[in-house]
């Protein structure tokens, strides 16, 4: 099948947002089976088929300690909750594996899930009130906990709901923690807590026992296998990221223009509805980087919006992702970035400048949202070439330097998600008048051709790792396209 075919596909394909099924979501879904719900019964047998090799839950590989540790926790609560005397030795095999896990979690600085500050405290209660584990396991704990004590006191009038972040979170509060819950206010449209399976799962079971809407939300879910996914929907991510993607291409033909014209008219609804965009319609809090990647694709394929949502999100120092955030995300920014260069704003300009700065203060380019530095390097040089060109020299050496001898790329091990990245940076900065050796854009293509098709290692970082697979795709298949151009292939 040529490249067109696929991404005349992909186009035909995205739209809800797709997500591999996930442990930690999973092991929540699974305790509604003390309710006698079905979806509770299917995802305790999830967790079962699931289990690796050395006792844990989450991502086999690449191999991330923080999933690792929620992943596990959540389904050996889950587990001991429901109480089968078959599962007797697989707890065992994990109380074990927590074992190992627990002491190296403080090695892994770079990498952190979302809310884990917020989640792992809670678990650990649970965990110790089942005989799991005990909380002076873990010694960087208490620490953890100031930093829940201190984003729970910067909470608008103390109180989660729909309007912040936490919400994704809600589960945290525990059987005895409603009181930071403004239950009146916390539940989407769409019956979720926070577009969140898990803190859904959390609702229905301790503080709307088997509310309709959160249990119409659960059953919606498009995995077959049982498994939950870490968020749902992300319709404008998926949307919004494809694009993006595509965006790179000198030109797509009229066919797929065409076929662009739908997610492009949802996006710009999304777009005009509100504060620019979340991940999802109808998500509550709008966020920087989703925003600005929107608003990129939406003014690259011609549509006439407004850049001044985007500028909301400006800090002293840096643009912030979502408020209430702890640390700034370096891809939000680089996004940011790119908008802002969408828009017309010169290299002098004070919120451009503050941008660069902020870039030039980050030693790694290591992200909050995904677990391979070359996602957010890629990423900086397809909005920095040509505009900033002294913030790359550095990143582009190291991706040279760092091609394995097949012409993969990967920070763990070799990925097409990875490959794709590299591919796409070095082809724009290609495009900018800085050669790249043929060879090293044709020994990457060829590698990527190779390893193009799912599964895809789950590089994307949510409350565990996770997977986007549609997203992914249209980053292998635009960075294919991008190369096969820059080669003087035909692609269409």
């Amino acid at each position: 099948m040529t490249l067109y075919y696929e991404i005349e596909s992909l186009l035909q394909e995205i739209g809800i947002g797709q997500m591999n099924s996930t442990a930690y979501d999973t092991a929540w879904i699974a305790r509604l089976s003390k309710l006698g719900e079905p979806l509770g019964f299917r995802a305790l047998d999830w967790l079962r088929e699931h289990q690796l090799p050395d006792g844990s839950w989450g991502t086999e590989f690449p191999a991330c300690r923080h999933d690792r540790l929620v992943c596990t926790l959540a389904a050996t609560i889950a587990l001991s909750e429901h109480g089968d005397p078959n599962d007797a030795e697989r707890l065992e095999r994990a109380k074990t594996a927590l074992e190992t896990t627990i002491p190296r979690i403080s090695d892994e600085v770079l990498i952190e899930t979302v809310g884990y500050e917020l989640i792992v405290p809670t678990l650990f209660d649970e965990a110790e009130s089942l005989g799991i584990v005990l909380r002076n396991s873990y010694s960087d704990l208490e620490q953890i906990n100031r930093k829940r004590v201190a984003k729970l006191n910067a909470l608008p009038g103390s109180m989660i709901n729909r309007f912040v972040t936490l919400a994704h979170s809600a589960e945290m509060a525990g059987s005895d923690g409603r009181r930071l819950l403004d239950t009146e206010r916390l539940q989407e449209a769409n019956g979720s807590v926070g577009y969140s399976p898990a803190a859904t799962a959390y609702f229905a079971l301790h503080v709307q026992p088997e509310d309709p809407a959160a249990l119409s939300y659960l059953r919606s879910f498009p995995n077959s296998d049982g498994g939950s996914p870490d968020v749902f929907p992300i319709d404008i991510f998926e949307v919004g990221w494809t694009l993006w993607n595509l965006s790179l291409l000198d030109s797509l033909n009229d066919d797929l223009l065409d076929l662009c014209q739908p997610h492009l008219d949802f996006l710009e609804a999304a777009w005009l509805s509100g504060p620019g965009v979340g991940f999802g319609r109808g998500y509550t809090p709008k966020d920087g980087d989703d925003s600005s990647v929107v608003y990129d694709v939406l003014t690259h394929f011609g549509r006439n919006v407004a850049v001044d949502p985007i500028l909301k999100y400006e800090l002293d120092d840096h643009f912030q992702c979502f408020a209430l955030e702890a640390n700034p995300s370096v891809s939000a920014n680089i996004h940011v970035l790119g908008a802002l260069r969408r828009a017309g704003y010169s290299l002098s300009h004070p919120a451009v400048q503050k941008i660069v700065t902020f870039l030039q203060s980050t030693q790694y380019w290591f992200d909050k949202w995904h677990i391979s530095p070359y996602y957010s390097t890629s990423h900086a040089v397809v909005a920095s070439a040509g505009y900033v060109d002294d913030l790359l020299f550095d990143a582009i050496g190291w991706i040279l330097s760092t091609q394995n001898s097949d012409g993969s790329w990967g920070y763990f091990m070799p990925t097409a998600e990875e490959t794709a990245y590299c591919l796409q940076a070095l082809t724009i900065w290609n495009r900018t008048g800085h050669p790249v050796a043929p060879e090293v854009l044709q020994r990457g293509s060829e590698w990527l051709l190779e390893h193009a098709n799912a599964p895809y290692p789950p590089l994307w970082i949510g409350k565990c790792l996770y997977c986007p697979p549609l997203v992914v795709r249209s980053t292998i298949l635009g960075a294919l396209a991008l190369v096969a151009e820059e080669l003087g292939v035909a692609v269409w």
